[in-house]
């Protein structure tokens, strides 16, 4: 299991890699390594060859190896997801209470025949006037909330991919499944799950043990008082009590407004609560909390939230939720920096499987991230973002990069690690792509067929531009001590 105490950032790396072994045999986890290596490594498009040649240069494994591992090896996800999980709680959440969230993305792709896909609401381009229907996989992904020792908002971590298929189980049912498996992996902790409206029947009615389940009501709920005693008269009993009124009504006729601060993604607000204890009759026959947060400027509209747990604070539950938007700045990353959308597998499980990498990848970084020194958590400043303090996970992911040509380069030259972090960073631009060519002029570096340049050609031009500036600088200091020595 990885540990605060490796000795370098590499075996940090490895020591990750390796908590995940017992989900393959021999040959599959030499290319899972492998590709993980390779999709850190690539800053083209991450379709599998692009991947493959900057995990593979030198051809040791089979191209078509790398595609049949996702289409059909002998590695099932749920055994990954159980062991990430797992090693994740026992080294940044080791106790107290688990934080879970929950939600479907849209990965898009494109072809007609690729398994699974199908035509889904795109989220992200939608609005509450115009619906826009986009082509693509809907996952069904569940995170693990951590708080980061720089504050601010947590991080949202993947725990759980699955595929939800047209004219499959639904949506709903997959994440009560998908609940229930994860509270059977720590039977002896306690557990919380925040998820949008679309969840907040299915949840609320998910009788699942150490579960509480805090979601937004629909603002036309119909409630009701609690189911009154029984009268012992002759006829059916009452199952529920007087009507109250929809969550709108309510909050218009509440006089019993408290201030209290609640924590927003890191930052402390100042906002108005009214709870009480309520019947949901249509979803669940047990009692629920409503929450209703009010703007004390006025600016914002009400709020409704509703909780299985009804011995939790109004503030806590308001919090908990806005919590819920670390799984938002997920999908983002995994779209914009990991690319889970380019892998070009399309039969079988293959699809299902890629998204599955990608997510895991995502975990592994920050996990990896948060467990080095502080003092190499850095944080890289740009113009438009002067004021950056916290990292992000573009900043987590080229810290590992580094680490990656770091070692690879001391491997492949007689090098000292000060040398290769200076010509790094001297290297920048040929990092992501764009070297100077030989006429001085900066362009995008191309190999002789024509291709961008590879892992492997970089690191013969880094260590060709390193070489001659280290055996210059021995020159100058044996001139020196020369010079020393005669005078």
């Amino acid at each position: 299991m990885i540990s605060r105490n490796a000795v370098s950032p590499m075996q940090t790396w490895e020591a990750a890699l390796e908590s995940l072994r017992s989900a393959f045999g021999r040959p599959g986890w030499a290319i899972f390594s492998t590709f993980l290596t390779g999709w850190v490594l690539c800053t083209g498009r991450r379709t599998v060859v692009g991947i493959y040649r900057q995990a593979d240069p030198d051809g040791q494994h089979a191209h078509d190896a790398f595609h049949r591992f996702i289409r059909c090896g002998a590695w099932k996800p749920e055994v990954l997801w159980r062991l990430l999980a797992q090693a994740l709680v026992r080294t940044l959440v080791p106790d107290g209470l688990i934080e879970l969230d929950l939600d479907d993305t849209l990965l898009h792709r494109t072809g007609s025949k690729v398994a699974g896909a199908g035509h889904w609401r795109d989220a992200v381009r939608s609005s509450g006037k115009r619906v826009v229907i986009a082509w693509g996989l809907n996952l069904l992904v569940v995170t693990l909330r951590v708080r980061t020792p720089w504050g601010g908002e947590p991080l949202g971590l993947p725990v759980w991919v699955v595929l939800h298929r047209k004219q499959g189980t639904k949506l709903t049912e997959l994440a009560t499944q998908a609940l229930r498996t994860i509270t059977g992996w720590f039977p002896d902790r306690r557990l919380r799950c925040c998820a949008d409206g679309a969840y907040a029947a299915t949840l609320m009615a998910a009788d699942i043990p150490r579960l509480t389940s805090v979601s937004r009501m629909r603002r036309d709920a119909a409630l009701y008082h609690m189911k009154p005693t029984n009268t012992g008269r002759r006829g059916r009993p009452r199952q529920r009590g007087e009507r109250l009124g929809t969550p709108t009504q309510l909050a218009k006729r509440a006089k019993a407004w408290k201030s209290v601060v609640i924590d927003q993604r890191g930052r402390s607000v100042v906002k108005l609560v009214n709870s009480r204890i309520v019947l949901w009759y249509a979803v669940t026959k047990r009692p629920v909390l409503l929450v209703i947060v009010r703007d004390p400027q006025g600016r914002e509209p009400d709020d409704f939230f509703v909780c299985s747990d009804i011995h939790l604070s109004p503030a806590e539950i308001a919090g908990a939720y806005a919590g819920r938007w670390s799984i938002e700045d997920t999908f983002r990353a995994t779209k914009q920096s990991i690319h889970v959308q380019q892998p070009q597998s399309w039969a079988g499980a293959g699809p299902e499987r890629a998204a599955t990498l990608g997510f895991l990848l995502h975990s592994l970084v920050w996990w990896w991230f948060l467990t080095l020194p502080k003092r190499q958590q850095q944080v890289t400043a740009t113009p438009w973002y002067a004021r950056k303090a916290a990292p992000s996970f573009t900043d987590a992911l080229a810290a590992l990069r580094t680490v990656f040509w770091q070692t690879c380069i001391l491997k492949t030259c007689s090098l000292t690690l000060p040398t290769v972090q200076n010509a790094l960073r001297l290297g920048s631009d040929a990092v992501v792509g764009k070297p100077k060519s030989e006429g001085g002029r900066a362009g995008t570096a191309r190999a002789g067929s024509g291709r961008s340049l590879s892992w492997s050609c970089y690191v013969g031009w880094l260590a060709s531009s390193i070489q001659p500036h280290r055996q210059a600088g021995v020159a100058d200091r044996s001139s020196g001590a020369c010079r020393g020595a005669s005078s």
